[in-house]
């Protein structure tokens, strides 16, 4: 177990250094070792970081201050995609639209508008979609871009349009915060 340890320490620390937007975590397991790669984000007044929903669900996981990512409101989350991993994905809109495709196939009724797009603090451009439930369901939005070997989605979901309204300041500080 040790060198395991021993092993995901120097994964984590040489990767690190690969690049500051990428966090990426290695943690050792019964069967190995899992890795968790996503968005670095900035911290953000009202929300914290929920470690364990974001081991468990494999992505960054935010909720408001006072409750949890699995029964907030309104929640944050952001994913990495390792490029390499995904080779049948050519590009950011090949991504956008496969997201699009598996929301309309769960949910045909949803509808999906582009969004203005999100500066980050270092001049890029994310593009944004908003999706809207016609009955029950999340209200959500999607911001897209990438940071070299990856996709980047982050993604506000809400399961009410006033909680939808009320975190699109959060949501949009935390791209326009992300470098």
């Amino acid at each position: 177990m040790f060198r395991l340890l021993a092993f995901a320490t120097a994964l984590v620390a040489a990767s690190a250094t690969a690049s500051a937007e990428i966090e990426k975590v290695a943690v050792p397991k019964s069967q190995g070792i899992a890795l968790y790669w996503w968005p670095k984000l900035p911290d953000v007044a009202g929300w914290h970081f929920d470690r364990d929903a974001s081991y468990n669900y494999g992505f960054a996981a935010w909720a408001p201050d006072n409750s949890t990512f699995a029964d907030a409101e309104t929640v944050i989350y952001a994913r990495a995609v390792y490029k390499p991993r995904e080779p049948e994905m050519k590009s950011l809109d090949m991504m956008i639209e496969r997201d699009k495709q598996h929301f309309l196939a769960k949910f045909p009724d949803m509808r999906i508008e582009p969004a203005p797009s999100l500066p980050t603090v270092d001049g890029r451009k994310f593009q944004s979609l908003s999706f809207a439930p016609s009955g029950n369901g999340n209200w959500e939005r999607a911001a897209y871009g990438e940071e070299g070997d990856f996709y980047l989605v982050f993604i506000l979901s809400a399961r009410s349009q006033s909680g939808y309204k009320t975190a699109m300041p959060a949501f949009e500080t935390f791209i326009t915060r992300y470098k």
